[in-house]
């Protein structure tokens, strides 16, 4: 793909080159499909031969307190380290060793002392939130740079400040042009200022200063906002997420929900204190706590799934949290609900009792039958509040990624069976996690990309044949089946480009997440839920820059599944490696959906044989398809990997599906 910088291409040629892409993109799509296959696969099906329906949840998402998941990526705060959690110093090195990428890891304050080195000082005493808060004395500011700015955008901001008297300027822009506005403030207390910025400019390196011009001033805290934000939120982001359409989404962790105090995300967002991220690098803000991850739930018309902390947490925190969720307003809980604005409960059906717990890697790993004691006590507090809840277990019968590290492997031995026999009555699911693929701790070349594509559906596949040999086979269940919530699967590789763990996704990245989804439904009678980690940036289904988002070409297949596949899984007996098929009727029964995965070089003609139905000869094709196996897509560039629809597609010689695609067929019967 041709590079393109946005500051030297005017907004008219970008749109000439954005077209002249897709186009191309599609013409190959298209031109592909009807070239003579190298092969003919035939498929037979029964439609009386279905399997049990496919819960939307498999389609479900993770976000957590990681990299640029959060802040950077589904927040809109400009802003690093708003709340001064580092310490302005004379030394301005934000980024240690040096600045790699867009998105580098924020290690020391990013603000920039401006005038006399002496002209700040951090003071304790009164400080407005966390340790202390930054002085400034006259003629002297503090400055961040690297900021990215839109030309003509609007950006809104405010801070909060206290002075006996004094004049401060902040200012938006870059070293050749900025806008400044100025205050006169007076006030024995903090003071709440506001601003908005049209950016004239638009620039990768603009910088936003707060200038003392005469006098002195505490700063307190301060946050710039492009103004098109959706209540704190990335109007861009949020727009592909509900595209995406995903019907659960898990928070906030992972391993940062192990050392999460969750009271810290509530109340004021600009009085919450600024931590160390327990479990990954930077700073936690604490602005997306729970009321806003509930919001953001709303706002993207998705369910709720909520991870408690039993990792450094105790049974009594995790039912404060269910209460505040879910209790009435005449109960503590609720009350301090009502405080924060939010006066109905959240009802949120679906709990995660902790998170990994059997890694050593894990705060608060405990030995085994220590942890089912912290389960079962947590599950009972938790229920206490509310009965009506649906609990998850943490499970690891493979143990996640125990392949590579021996250490882990012994430390997970057993554990999903010690979970069940000893914690099954105070959980409904069991959770598994599996990362596959060039993960940090395997530094392989790339595999062949047939190879590449089997990865995810081999590992759910090994995990589900180990739970339908365990279960069974433990007397206590008595014959229940616990349901599997896969609520933390992906391709994991290098390098981190979109931040910590921001890896790139190609083109067969994308292949086998079709792969993995269509094991899924293989196994719909024993998978409740699978999400997807971790949603932005991160190893994530969409990427963003500081202004722009995009789908990440796993994103592509999720989308295409999620929005046109059918929910009744029909049986298919033969395997058809290397290509992958599954197949299911709409939920009214009046069409059949075909996924087919095509990870070879050469396009492919399906020949489907459907006994107890007739299917008309012309249906809809949807794909997902790219130039070549590394082909990936970067936000604000054209696609290079996209999904294409055509209607009326004609069936009536077999399905074509194109080298390096995965293809879903639509048709109705007559």
């Amino acid at each position: 793909m041709d590079e393109i910088n946005l500051n030297e291409t005017n907004l008219f040629d970008f749109k000439k080159m954005t077209i002249k892409k897709t186009i191309s993109l599609f013409l190959f799509v298209l031109s592909a499909s009807t070239v003579s296959p190298g092969r003919t696969v035939t498929v037979t099906v029964d439609t009386q031969q279905t399997g049990a329906p496919i819960n939307p949840f498999v389609y479900g998402q993770f976000i957590e307190h990681l990299g640029r998941c959060i802040y950077g990526g589904i927040w809109a705060e400009m802003l690093e380290d708003r709340k001064f959690y580092h310490p302005i110093t004379t030394t301005y090195n934000p980024y240690g060793e040096g600045k790699i990428g867009e998105y580098p890891t924020i290690i020391n304050s990013p603000w920039e002392i401006l005038g006399d080195s002496e002209g700040v000082s951090m003071v304790e005493e009164d400080s407005f939130v966390g340790d202390h808060t930054p002085a400034l004395r006259e003629d002297c500011g503090i400055r961040q740079n690297d900021l990215a700015i839109v030309a003509g955008k609007t950006y809104t901001g405010y801070l909060w400040i206290k002075s006996n008297g004094s004049h401060v300027e902040v200012s938006l822009g870059t070293h050749e042009e900025r806008e400044s506005i100025s205050f006169q403030v007076n006030s024995e207390d903090y003071q709440l200022l506001n601003f908005e910025f049209s950016a004239a400019p638009g620039s990768n390196d603009a910088d936003f200063e707060i200038r003392v011009i005469k006098g002195e001033a505490l700063i307190g805290t301060v946050s710039l906002m492009p103004s098109d934000n959706i209540r704190g939120m990335r109007r861009d982001t949020i727009a592909l997420l509900k595209e995406l359409n995903a019907p659960i989404y898990r928070w906030p962790g992972g391993n940062f929900v192990s050392g999460y105090e969750w009271r810290d995300g509530i109340g004021n967002r600009d009085r919450r204190p600024p931590r160390k991220n327990p479990a990954w690098s930077g700073v936690e803000h604490n602005d997306f706590g729970t009321d806003e991850f509930l919001d953001f739930c709303r706002e993207i018309n998705t369910e709720p799934a909520i991870a408690v902390n039993t990792g450094f947490g105790d049974p009594h925190s995790a039912a404060e949290w269910v209460a505040y969720c879910n209790g009435d307003s005449d109960t503590r809980g609720g009350r301090l609900r009502a405080v924060n604005g939010h006066t109905q409960p959240y009802e949120i059906q679906y709990w995660c009792v902790g998170n990994e717990m059997f890694g050593t890697w894990q705060l608060g790993y405990m030995q085994l039958h220590h942890y089912t004691e912290k389960h079962n006590r947590t599950a009972r507090a938790m229920r206490e509040v509310d009965d009506s809840i649906t609990l998850i277990g943490v499970g690891a019968i493979g143990g996640i990624n125990q392949e590579h590290d021996p250490t882990a492997a012994a430390a997970n031995r057993g554990w999903t069976r010690g979970m069940l026999e000893s914690s099954a009555p105070y959980m409904d699911w069991i959770s598994e996690h599996f990362y596959s693929g060039r993960v940090p701790w395997d530094d392989s070349g790339k595999l062949e990309t047939i190879e590449h594509v089997q990865l995810l559906k081999t590992s759910i596949r090994n995990i589900v044949d180990q739970h339908r040999r365990l279960q069974p086979s433990i007397p206590n269940l008595n014959g229940r089946i616990v349901p599997i919530a896969m609520d933390e699967w992906n391709y994991w590789h290098r390098d981190y480009v979109y931040g910590e763990l921001g890896c790139i996704y190609d083109l067969a990245d994308a292949l086998g997440v079709a792969a993995g989804l269509h094991e899924y439904f293989r196994n719909s009678d024993i998978i409740a839920m699978a999400n997807y980690a971790q949603t932005v940036n991160v190893i994530g289904c969409i990427k963003t820059s500081k202004t722009a988002a995009e789908f990440a070409t796993t994103g592509l297949i999720l989308k295409m599944y999620r929005t046109y596949f059918g929910n009744i899984p029909l049986n298919i007996v033969a395997n058809h490696e290397p290509y992958d098929l599954s197949i299911a009727l709409t939920e009214d029964r009046k069409s059949v959906t075909i996924g087919v995965v095509n990870p070879t070089d050469e396009s492919i003609l399906v020949n489907l044989e459907l006994i107890g139905g007739i299917l008309n000869t012309e249906g809809t094709s949807h794909s997902v398809s790219g130039r070549e196996r590394g082909s990936h897509n970067r936000p604000g560039f054209p696609r290079e990997v996209d999904m294409t629809t055509v209607q009326n597609v004609d069936l009536s010689h077999g399905l074509a599906v194109p080298a390096l695609t995965s293809s879903l067929f639509v048709v109705g019967f007559k």
